[in-house]
C-alpha cells in the first residue's frame, strides 16, 4: 500500500514535498533577511540545496528501482547539506537559534520520511 502511495501520487500531492516546500520557503525569507555580505554566499547556497531537493522528491516519485534508492539517497544528502549550512548561519550569528530550529523542525521530519521511502524502496519487488 505505501509502494501504491509513492508511486501513484503527484510529487505535489506528496507530504514530504510538502515539507520540502516549506524548507524552501522559510529559505527564501532567511536569505532574504540576511546580512549582504552573507546573501549571496551561504543564503543562496542554502536556497538551491532547498531547490534540490524538491527536484530529488519530483525525481524519485517518477522512477522505480535502484534508481529511486539513488534519488533519495541524494535526497539525504542535501538534507544534511542544508543543515550544516543552516548551523554555521546560527554560529555566524547570521540567523538566531529561533529561525534555525524552525529550519530543524523542517528538517527532522523530511529526513526520517526520505528514510523510510528510502527503506521501502530498497525493498521493494521492483527494486
Amino acid at each position: 500500500m505505501l509502494r501504491e502511495f509513492f508511486s501513484m501520487a503527484l510529487h505535489h500531492q506528496l507530504p514530504i514535498y510538502k515539507l520540502a516546500s516549506d524548507l524552501a520557503s522559510l529559505a527564501a525569507d532567511l536569505s532574504k533577511n540576511m546580512p549582504r555580505d552573507w546573501k549571496r554566499t551561504l543564503g543562496e547556497k542554502v536556497l538551491i540545496e532547498c531547490f534540490d531537493v524538491v527536484t530529488l522528491i519530483f525525481r524519485a516519485n517518477v522512477t522505480t528501482g535502484a534508481d529511486r534508492v539513488q534519488h533519495i539517497s541524494k535526497l539525504l544528502e542535501h538534507i544534511q547539506i542544508i543543515e550544516l549550512m543552516l548551523r554555521l548561519a546560527v554560529d555566524k550569528r547570521v540567523i538566531s537559534t529561533k529561525q534555525y530550529a524552525r529550519a530543524i523542525e523542517i528538517t527532522d521530519p523530511l529526513g526520517r520520511q526520505a528514510t523510510g521511502w528510502k527503506k521501502h524502496a530498497a525493498t521493494s519487488p521492483a527494486a
